[in-house]
């Protein structure tokens, strides 16, 4: 009997970690669909964890999932042609052992990864700052390290978000705004748990500078100008775009959503409150039918641009990324993250091409020489 994945296509592996109590990390549901849309495209692909990939041996341990008995099973597989990186936590990838095996599939004589690494927020805006097409995207962008500079900033744009370097989903990010004709001028507000926000106000810089580092301890931050982003029913949104590499090898946009703020929150992301829209039903009220068609048009070209230029800064093989963009109050447009570990798209069409990308695009890795 032959082995599901005995097969001429390329053999795909979706990296992870161990766990200890169920058997492998990461979203399952995700891993399932990948699993799935292998089998419709009749493609091999196993997930694999960092500790069972072993690139000298000719067969590895990697995990299939059976529809039918709705469960995982460890099975010996033929090593990738291609590696897909979806360890799910940063803290994860940066474990020793974890990052030794990346770099050993960054130099292997055949096998590619894509995606090896998340991104830190920091280099993101020093990247697309060096780019002539991106950088006019990038709102101003410092290192947070001492009260005087967080001070001059706030002074010139009144309004700061402060935000963890490698952060996710929303967590950490903080509004400061500076009003000169308050006697409390300084105010700040955290975006705490279960939608309940703290406001923290004074008028001493070193009380609110203590207060920060309460918040951020450890933590490198950066300090980003406040930019007046368009509105829906008071409430401000960003669009996220899924930019993937195609069977050719070229970036092209999958899909775009929009993510609207939870009342009164400071972040659109949907752990945070923030909910799904249609990008149209935001940007036709504020900006007409017209306007719209020109700006998703290009929110769409200057995605493309920032994934080069982001893949360029980077030096390795992306194959797929999601960013956040906002369109402020007079049609500007400005990138505030991407994420080299997209979540996945709710809305159905994009989900599945997505879904199909990953595949051509490994597709496409696999015919490639490493050089």
């Amino acid at each position: 009997m032959s082995h599901p994945l005995d097969d001429r296509k390329p053999v795909l592996a979706v990296l992870t970690v161990e766990d200890e109590w169920k058997q492998f990390k990461g979203n399952r549901a995700n891993f399932r669909d990948i699993m799935k849309t292998g089998r419709d495209l009749n493609f091999p692909v196993y997930v694999v964890t960092t500790k069972d990939l072993k690139l000298s041996a000719s067969r590895i341990q990697g995990y299939l999932f059976s529809p039918e008995e709705k469960a995982w099973h460890k099975e010996w597989c033929p090593l990738p042609d291609v590696i897909y990186n979806r360890i799910p936590l940063r803290e994860d990838e940066r474990k020793k052992a974890a990052l030794q095996k990346i770099d050993e599939c960054l130099h292997h004589s055949s096998i590619h990864i894509y995606n090896p690494f998340f991104f830190n927020k920091w280099r993101l805006f020093d990247w697309l700052k060096k780019g002539n097409s991106t950088k006019a995207l990038v709102p101003d962008t410092k290192r947070m390290l001492a009260s005087k500079s967080l001070s001059t900033m706030l002074r010139t744009y009144q309004s700061l978000y402060l935000k963890p370097e490698s952060g996710k989903a929303g967590k950490g990010i903080m509004l400061l705004q500076f009003d000169a004709s308050s006697p409390m001028p300084y105010r700040l507000t955290i975006q705490g748990q279960r939608k309940k926000n703290i406001v923290y106000k004074t008028a001493v810089l070193s009380s609110l500078w203590k207060r920060i580092r309460k918040e951020t301890g450890k933590t490198p931050y950066i300090m980003q100008e406040g930019i007046s982003l368009a509105t829906f029913r008071n409430r401000h949104f960003d669009l996220r775009v899924l930019v993937q590499k195609t069977g050719k090898g070229v970036w092209m946009v999958t899909g775009v959503g929009a993510r609207l703020a939870g009342l009164k929150r400071i972040t659109t992301h949907v752990p945070q409150g923030g909910s799904v829209e249609d990008p149209e039903k935001l940007l036709i009220p504020v900006f007409g039918q017209e306007m719209t068609t020109i700006l998703l048009n290009r929110l769409k070209s200057n995605s493309l641009l920032i994934a080069k230029q982001l893949e360029k800064g980077a030096g390795y093989n992306l194959g797929e990324m999601s960013m956040d963009l906002g369109i402020d109050t007079n049609g500007k447009m400005w990138f505030f993250e991407a994420n080299a570990k997209p979540m996945k798209f709710d809305e159905p069409h994009i989900r599945k091409k997505s879904l199909e990308r990953i595949f051509h695009y490994s597709h496409y890795l696999s015919q490639q020489s490493k050089d």
